[in-house]
């Protein structure tokens, strides 16, 4: 069920699955909406400030911090600070592994790959300018057309979690019960979003009161579960946009919007411009 979250955007190639992100420059508030994939990710913060959420945990980060996801661990951030500046890097754990069976593999990197132990979200921020200068080296090496590339990523990202291991930035994973009723939420709402979907039709299913959820809702996600809704619709009318010849008047309600008045309005308050300038310059 909670398949419906995962991230679509695909992360790397099959040759070299590893992929970074440089957030920068933003002109606005943002904030990236709750997902999970099966990289670990790491988000490292160069400057300003930015909002975490991880697991259901909420961090607050500043220049120097970095934050760790697991593999399918339910995550979003977010900022109103327009001077922010931050990575995020994702790379499956397969990446960093080894096919000899020796006792790194079997008591640190199987058990992280299974789930039978976790990163910490969070590193100390006692150790940030040594850990700032080891993902700046995996950044730079990135950036470069070293025709070692994979070598020295590899080399840079196991030293990293030498570095994870020194922290004693591990443990073993608590109850996921909070976990996956948030997942299960979101899935729900993944599944019905191009239908007429309320708050009511959300807290019958989960036998729950409007209020309760709404309340949970912006506590837990960040965002209204409207916000939420029109996101998951603007989402899918876009690739629609994308991928075929559709009329907008078709598009607006296979997306879930109740008229295309109201779409063109959405649309355009989040993209800048309207469905059919959007297509023209795709």
């Amino acid at each position: 069920m909670d398949l419906e979250l995962k991230e679509n955007r695909p992360h790397g190639t099959k040759e070299y699955p590893y992929c970074q992100y440089h957030m920068h420059e933003i002109r606005h508030d943002f904030q990236i909406p709750v997902h999970w994939h099966e990289e670990a990710e790491i988000i490292y913060i160069r400057q300003g400030r930015l909002n975490v959420m991880i697991g259901g945990e909420n961090y607050n980060g500043t220049g120097g911090s970095v934050f760790l996801v697991n593999p399918r661990e339910l995550h979003l951030m977010g900022s109103t600070d327009r001077s922010v500046d931050y990575y995020t890097l994702l790379f499956p754990l397969e990446f960093i592994s080894f096919q000899t069976m020796d006792e790194l593999e079997t008591e640190l990197l199987q058990p992280l790959r299974s789930g039978r132990l976790m990163f910490c979200h969070r590193m100390p921020d006692g150790e940030s300018g040594r850990i700032a200068e080891q993902l700046e080296a995996v950044i730079r090496a990135n950036d470069s057309a070293s025709p070692f590339l994979q070598i020295q990523t590899r080399t840079l990202l196991l030293q990293f979690l030498q570095m994870i291991l020194e922290q004693k930035a591990l443990v073993c994973p608590a109850d996921g019960n909070r976990s996956s009723m948030q997942k299960e939420m979101l899935a729900f709402i993944q599944e019905h979003y191009t239908e007429k979907i309320a708050l009511k039709s959300l807290a019958e299913h989960f036998h729950l009161s409007e209020k309760y959820l709404s309340h949970y809702f912006k506590e837990h996600f960040h965002l209204t579960f409207s916000s939420y809704v029109n996101h998951l619709r603007l989402t899918h009318a876009r690739r629609l946009l994308e991928t075929t010849d559709l009329p907008v008047t078709e598009i607006a309600p296979r997306s879930g919007f109740p008229s295309v008045s109201y779409f063109i309005r959405v649309f355009k308050n989040s993209c800048g411009v309207s469905p059919l300038k959007y297509r023209k310059h795709v």
